[in-house]
Order: structure tokens, then C-alpha cells, then sequence
């Protein structure tokens, strides 16, 4: 049997998991030129001489299926906003536009970066910012689609934290440098008139159960969660000094990309992956238990708090429907950069984004019909 979906172990690219923090191997090899190649039909056994003329028919449809193409995906986070990845492949959207998708988990968006640039996975589900990033560097990258346009995102401290100007001469965890994770750190510090690594330090921890488990060993003061992050970190009596969120900052938070190269000699690939996501997206919107099921699965937790607010934050409130790239999403991402990037302060966003797939299945009437 063809399986829609499935995820691979190793030490670059593991199951969903809070991943460990630390050297990886490069993946098993490139993908091979057979991998992308056509969807050859599959040879089928012919039907016995004296089959039924049902059976001689079963034989030769079976011979003219196409065999699932075969493709890479990563995600980069532990976290809610992935979700559209993993409808697409448990809701089986990706098989029914026949592709086979194999799933790798990366402990941070700079690793799983640098694997697409490698061309180690087709497809990644990615902050733009690292996306932009890596582009304004030299990289083959590009983004395809925005899911979320703003940071989801909450700067939660320790109970002794009790305003924000006590954080300064302490630190604040982060997943790692140059991360969304990062830039949330570094808007909701200078929202309250901190500036980053001199008033209050930025520290590297690793996977978000990492940061969360540092703020409890006292090793940080606070740190940059998202959900289930948040809502677990409520559980442990820490509060929330801000909701980075409610500032409505336009960000291109998390969304696909792949790398420019690819989209331009696969674009019918690049379609069809994107169908799938897409209905991937309205499964997930209205249908409350097919999503818990994979907040379940993915983030490991089978608290209900934790899982309805997951689902509330990022189902409901903050997942685009029609999730195309944007000016102003990507330029909020060019923004932030040029504090660290002096070449992206005259970089035009248009050059790192290609809206065109989204707009296809938007004025083709396919995302309507997934409405309705």
C-alpha cells in the first residue's frame, strides 16, 4: 500500500519530537533524479490467460496508475503552526494529488534551511524571515505560501518577572539566533524600550521545551514561546508579559518554501503540493477532531487545555485561508533584518516571494469549492 505521508528518523531530521540540539548529518544521499522524475505508470502483473474479463480490466487500469511521485518535506518547529503540513499528509490530501510525501523534523529553521538549500528536502515549513534571510545571502530560496501573517508568539517570564523593565541585566531564551523565535525576542523587548544584547541578553536554547526548561532550571528569566509552549508555561505559574501577536505586526510567520530553482523546473509539482496543503488548511478549520488528533500526534501532549487552545490560537484566530505571500508580510521580515542586515534595507520584497501558485488556486475557483 502507498502511504501518503511518513516521517523519517535521524540525527538531522526525527519524528515529532522536541528534537535535541546539536550536530546533524547531512541526509542519506541527494535526491535522485528518478525521485522527481515523471510518475511512470507502474508495470501490473497481466491477468491470467483465462481470467474473467474483469479481472483482465482490473489488470490494465492497474497498469495505467501512476505511481506516487515521491518528495521531501521538513518543519522546523514543534509547534501549532505547522499543522497545514501534517493535514495535508494525515488527511491524505498530498496521495490525492499523487505524491508521496516523506516528512523530516528539524530542531530549528536554520537547519532545515540549509537542507533545502542542499536540495535534501523539496518542500519546508518555514519562517519567512529565515527564508528572506537565506535568500539575501546568496541562497536558491523562495517563499510559496504565507499560513500565518503576524508572529504568534508570547514573551513569558519567570514569577519573580513581575513588569518588564526587571528583565533588564537578565536574559531571555530563544530557540536560535537569526530564528523567528528571535525576532519575536527582539521586537517585544524594544516594544517596552529594551534594546536587545545590551539591556537584556539573547541566550540560545534549543527547541522550545528547551527554552521552557531553562526558564524553569532559573538558566533565563523569560523567553519567547509559542502555543503549546505558552499554554504550558501558564501551568507552571508563569506569566505572560506580552502577546507579540496583538501588536500586528505584518510578518511572514510560517508558510511554505522551497527553493527558487525547483519552483521554476517543477511547477506542477509545486501545484499540486500546495492543493494538498490548502485542503490541508479547511480540514483543519472544520474539523475540531481531526486537528487534535494531530496536535496529539505531533506535539505530544494529550492535555485538553493545552490542545483546545492550540487549536483556538491557531485553527480560528491566526490561519490564513487563502494563504498567499505578501508585500507587506515579506517587507516586515526585511525590516526587522536590516537592524542586523544592512543589505536588506533597500532590498524590495517582491524578489523573494512567488504569489503566483496561491493566486492560480485562488481565481481557478479550487479554494472556493474547499470553502463551501
Amino acid at each position: 500500500m502507498q502511504r501518503a505521508a511518513h516521517l523519517s528518523r535521524h540525527p538531522a531530521a526525527r519524528r515529532p519530537a522536541p528534537p535535541r540540539v546539536g550536530a546533524w548529518a547531512a541526509l542519506a544521499g541527494l535526491l535522485a533524479t528518478g525521485l522527481l522524475a515523471s510518475c511512470a505508470p507502474a508495470p501490473a502483473a497481466p491477468a491470467a490467460p483465462g481470467a474473467p474479463p474483469a479481472a483482465r480490466q482490473a489488470s490494465a487500469a492497474a497498469s495505467l496508475t501512476p505511481t506516487p511521485l515521491k518528495l521531501r518535506a521538513g518543519f522546523t518547529s514543534i509547534s501549532g503552526t505547522m499543522a497545514p503540513l501534517w493535514a495535508g499528509a494525515e488527511g491524505g490530501y498530498f496521495a490525492r494529488e499523487g505524491l508521496d510525501v516523506e516528512i523530516f523534523s528539524f530542531p530549528s529553521g536554520n537547519e532545515g534551511v540549509q537542507a533545502l538549500m542542499a536540495g535534501e528536502v523539496d518542500f519546508l515549513q518555514i519562517a519567512g524571515a529565515t527564508t528572506v534571510s537565506a535568500a539575501l545571502g546568496g541562497g536558491d530560496t523562495l517563499v510559496l505560501a504565507t499560513m500565518v501573517r503576524t508572529l504568534v508568539q508570547s514573551l513569558v517570564a519567570r514569577p519573580e518577572i513581575t513588569q518588564p523593565d526587571d528583565l533588564r541585566g537578565k536574559a531571555v531564551g530563544i530557540s536560535r539566533l537569526g530564528t523567528t523565535i528571535d525576532t519575536g525576542a527582539r521586537l517585544a523587548l524594544r516594544h517596552f524600550g529594551l534594546e536587545p544584547d545590551r539591556d537584556v541578553a539573547i541566550v540560545q536554547a534549543g527547541a522550545m521545551s528547551n527554552i521552557l526548561g531553562s526558564m524553569e532550571a532559573g538558566r533565563v528569566q523569560a523567553g519567547i514561546l509559542s502555543y503549546p509552549g505558552v499554554s504550558q508555561a501558564r501551568k507552571l505559574g508563569f506569566p505572560e508579559l506580552l502577546d507579540i501577536g496583538t501588536l500586528g505586526f505584518p510578518y511572514a510567520s510560517t508558510g511554505v518554501s522551497a527553493r527558487r530553482s525547483y519552483a521554476s523546473q517543477q511547477p506542477d509539482v509545486v501545484r499540486r503540493y500546495l492543493r494538498g496543503q490548502i485542503a490541508g488548511i479547511y480540514r483543519l478549520v472544520n474539523d475540531k477532531p481531526f486537528a487534535l488528533t494531530l496536535y496529539r500526534k505531533y506535539l505530544q501532549t494529550d492535555e485538553p487545555d493545552v490542545l483546545d487552545e492550540t487549536y483556538e490560537v491557531y485553527a480560528l484566530k491566526y490561519l490564513e485561508r487563502v494563504p498567499y505571500p505578501d508585500e507587506r508580510s515579506i517587507q516586515g521580515v526585511l525590516d526587522e533584518l536590516a537592524v542586523e542586515v544592512p543589505r536588506a534595507r533597500d532590498a524590495n520584497p517582491r524578489d523573494f516571494f512567488d504569489d503566483r501558485f496561491v493566486r492560480e488556486l485562488d481565481e481557478s475557483g479550487y479554494i472556493r469549492t474547499l470553502a463551501q
